[in-house]
């Protein structure tokens, strides 16, 4: 079990904050799973049918999208698991096929709106802590790009760096790739949302693991309080 806890700093800028960590072993990542892609057809169709009549406004005031929404208005930015539901909604998109380990991800945050980030924990360095992003920090996305990052928002770092960031995503160090077979799932919970939801997606998203590796090994499974 990897160890992984909040600074100071981080507890007293995002005061009532969760953190979910979900990290589990011995995962095989590359197997087709139809019940998956069952299930993705079945959530584009629940979303579909329960905000295809919302307007914007109404969305982002469910009670997590909305807790979300006050985090990212502080960055003038709006929430990216928002736009992924009405893409899904509003035009017709289909959930991604990558892998197993990260189409469960989509997929979880689909139906809880918990917004989550998966890494191969084998390509993380340690020490790893929960903490602010300072003046000064960047971030190498995905396309291998370096991003400054706006000082305050909540973000996961390695031994060799910023590894994600709330408002910028995830590095393109710790990616999951169809080797992963030690996964870590960071879920990042702003203040408002009570810990039982929080908890929900863990177990969501454990539960959909043990779909396609039943034996996986859970390492851990627990919340990071900012208090």
């Amino acid at each position: 079990m990897i160890s992984i806890s909040g600074t100071t700093e981080w507890k007293s800028a995002h005061s009532g904050a969760l953190i979910g960590l979900l990290e589990l072993s011995g995962i095989i990542n590359t197997k087709k799973i139809p019940q998956l892609n069952e299930q993705k057809r079945e959530i584009e169709s629940q979303l579909r049918e329960k905000y295809g009549d919302f307007t914007r406004q109404e969305l982002v005031a469910l009670p997590v999208m909305s807790a979300y929404k006050k985090y990212y208005s502080r960055f003038k930015k709006t929430y990216h698991v928002q736009l992924q539901v009405e893409s899904i909604v509003h035009k017709g998109r289909k959930l991604p096929n990558v892998s197993p380990l990260v189409d469960i991800n989509f997929l979880a945050e689909m139906e809880t709106f918990i917004l989550t980030a998966g890494h191969d924990l084998e390509k993380l360095r340690k020490p790893i802590f929960i903490d602010i992003s300072k003046e000064g920090d960047t971030i190498t996305q995905m396309n291998g790009a370096s991003k400054p990052i706006r000082a305050g928002d909540m973000i996961m770092r390695d031994a060799n760096g910023v590894s994600c960031s709330i408002l910028y995503g995830q590095d393109n160090r710790s990616f999951i790739s169809p080797e992963t077979s030690h996964v870590l799932y960071v879920a990042y919970v702003p203040e408002g949302i009570p810990e039982e939801f929080a908890m929900a997606q863990l177990e969501k998203i454990e539960a959909y693991i043990r779909l396609f590796s039943p034996n996986a090994v859970l390492e851990q499974k627990r919340l990071v309080k900012a208090k």
